[in-house]
């Protein structure tokens, strides 16, 4: 082998003589058809399949390679060290947020730039009435970012999960429950912190944050959704607020201060107002009850160690505005003992589930109670609570229309019966037009949507036609409807209807009046047949409970007050 390839390396170099057109026939000759077919005269047609095949190797063969270096990142990942695993997850993270933040910019670059569109409903803008639909008009605390889920819980127990920003205000949230519930917005509905361990509950400020309180809960608190028509009321009515010998600057002035200048000087910072008056104090750390002469302020609440002295030496600090918020103990005599039913307490805003940190006094009397509350928010919040309430009235005024505010003792009997109406100056002539009032009342028959007259029928729909109602409350004791009426707000026309206890049937109408709850049986009296409902021994008689309550929320009667506020309850 090794002589042939010799001779053959020979014979090549001894063929100098050949040139290179030699060669390149030569190698044209190698390249001809006959060797290599697929370079033919159909060269131009070259198979498709062909071309395929070798995409296909090509492909597969980068498949290779890319899960040949995923595996070898696997191995050289477990081989490193917890502290660059942690250097790498927070780098890779890094890139992620910085992702997710220029997705948000591009949106909201993108939310800018797009045209304002023209509102068609201007009347059902904000207080401003904006005629433009922009993200400004939107409340605050819609463009953050941030999310968090909180749990909303009705009366009956039912609970709503929703997903607000982190600078949602309580009263936001309360327009959103509003909203998501379909019930109607009065303007009355607030948002309670309730710690049912502890046994305290607090009506939140419209303008507080609700992540920011959610925060300082523990896991066994929540929040309640429900009315309370006496969030304001102070502003309105507030002599009934704060009496004469609990306000220490009426006392001075010989209890001449007009309601106005009231509000004003517990608003204005540069004045010093003062509630003062006795209050049952719980030792921390004791179940001993003392009745000490306490003062509050706005700089805090101070009890005298001697009698009801004001002067430095003998005013012991309890608990400061700032760093504490107000409760009201719903368990008082039952859990903590007190000494009345009007209960309540002072808790650190940091304390979560403590109750070391309570700080548990107790009223005489609820007018006492409310007094010494309301004082302290408007000491701790000031001017805040008064925009709160303009900000509602305002929001209030903007969808209703503007009502005539008139006093009940301006109101006059006027008799229409003839071809002009004329004033009643006789009160018996006045007694006897509302009787008759009263019957003509009664006399409107209520069909059903079938339309039948029966009398059988009728006496049937009657009797049951008051159950759908939100101010029918069904067979609950007389406790729970003193409950009711308490956490929606003492204020004067609150009312509910329920089933007498002593008798089946009957009813019971509950309202509130000057703070005080009364009841009004309602007894059926049968006329011709017919069963129809009193509330005044049969002088005034109904077909049905609708009807009565309709009556009384125009006339007065025989009750302190109208019929105003009723308890209602919403289901989430």
């Amino acid at each position: 082998m090794g002589g042939c390839d010799f001779h053959l390396l020979r014979e090549r170099s001894l063929r100098p003589h050949q040139t290179e057109t030699q060669m390149s026939s030569s190698t044209a000759v190698g390249l001809s058809s006959a060797n290599f077919p697929c370079f033919s005269s159909s060269f131009k047609i070259f198979p498709i399949s062909l071309y395929w095949r070798h995409l296909k190797v090509v492909v597969f063969g980068f498949v290779f390679l890319f899960l040949f270096f995923v595996q070898l990142l696997k191995k050289q990942a477990k081989k490193l060290l917890p502290s660059q695993r942690k250097i790498l997850t927070q780098r890779s993270l890094f890139c992620f947020s910085v992702f997710r933040k220029l997705q948000e910019e591009e949106q909201q670059f993108r939310t800018s730039s797009l045209p304002a569109i023209p509102n068609p409903f201007p009347e059902l803008c904000s207080p401003a009435s904006s005629p433009v639909l922009s993200p400004g008009s939107l409340p605050p605390g819609e463009s953050s970012s941030e999310q968090h889920i909180v749990k909303i819980f009705s009366e009956d127990g039912m609970c709503k999960v929703v997903e607000i920003p982190a600078d949602m205000t309580v009263r936001h949230l309360c327009q959103l429950l509003v909203y998501k519930s379909h019930c109607v917005d009065d303007n009355s509905w607030a948002l309670v912190e309730h710690h049912p361990l502890l046994g305290l509950e607090r009506c939140l400020e419209d303008h507080e944050r609700v992540v920011q309180v959610q925060a300082s809960m523990s896991s066994d608190s929540r929040f309640l959704f429900r009315k309370n028509y006496a969030k304001y009321e102070f502003f309105r009515n507030p002599l009934t607020f704060f009496p004469d010998h609990m306000v220490a600057w009426c006392q001075e002035n010989d209890h001449k201060i007009p309601p106005s200048q009231l509000l004003q000087n517990f608003l204005s910072p540069s004045t010093c107002p003062e509630i003062q008056g006795y209050v049952y104090m719980k030792d921390v750390g004791r179940k001993s009850w003392k009745k000490v002469y306490m003062f509050l302020r706005r700089s805090g609440l101070y009890c005298s160690t001697r009698g009801t002295s004001k002067e430095p030496r003998y005013l012991q600090l309890l608990a400061d505005l700032e760093d504490n918020s107000i409760f009201t103990v719903i368990t008082g005599k039952k859990q903590h003992g007190a000494p009345t039913d009007y209960t309540f307490c002072f808790k650190l805003n940091k304390a979560i589930g403590e109750t070391k940190e309570l700080r548990m006094l107790c009223a005489e009397d609820e007018q006492s109670r409310t007094c010494w509350m309301t004082a302290f928010r408007i000491f701790k919040y000031g001017i805040i609570l008064y925009q709160n309430y303009k900000q509602r009235k305002a929001l209030l005024s903007h969808f209703s229309a503007p009502v005539r505010s008139v006093s009940e003792n301006s109101l006059v009997a006027m008799d229409f019966s003839g071809r002009i109406g004329r004033v009643i100056d006789n009160p018996i002539e006045a007694q006897s037009a509302a009787l008759e009032e009263g019957h003509m009342w009664r006399k409107r028959n209520r069909v059903n949507a079938l339309g039948s007259h029966s009398p059988l029928h009728q006496s049937s729909l009657n009797s049951v036609i008051h159950i759908a109602q939100l101010w029918f409350y069904g067979r609950i004791t007389r406790e729970e409807s003193h409950r009711i009426i308490h956490q929606q707000g003492q204020v004067d026309g609150l009312f509910l209807l329920r089933v007498s206890q002593s008798n089946p049937k009957a009813f019971v109408l509950t309202l509130c009046h000057h703070q005080k709850i009364k009841h009004f049986q309602i007894l059926p009296c049968e006329e011709d047949g017919q069963v129809f409902f009193s509330l005044d021994d049969g002088e005034t008689k109904f077909t049905d409970l609708i009807q009565l309550v309709e009556f009384y929320q125009l006339n007065r009667g025989v009750l302190p007050c109208k019929l105003k506020h009723p308890c209602t309850v919403v289901a989430l």
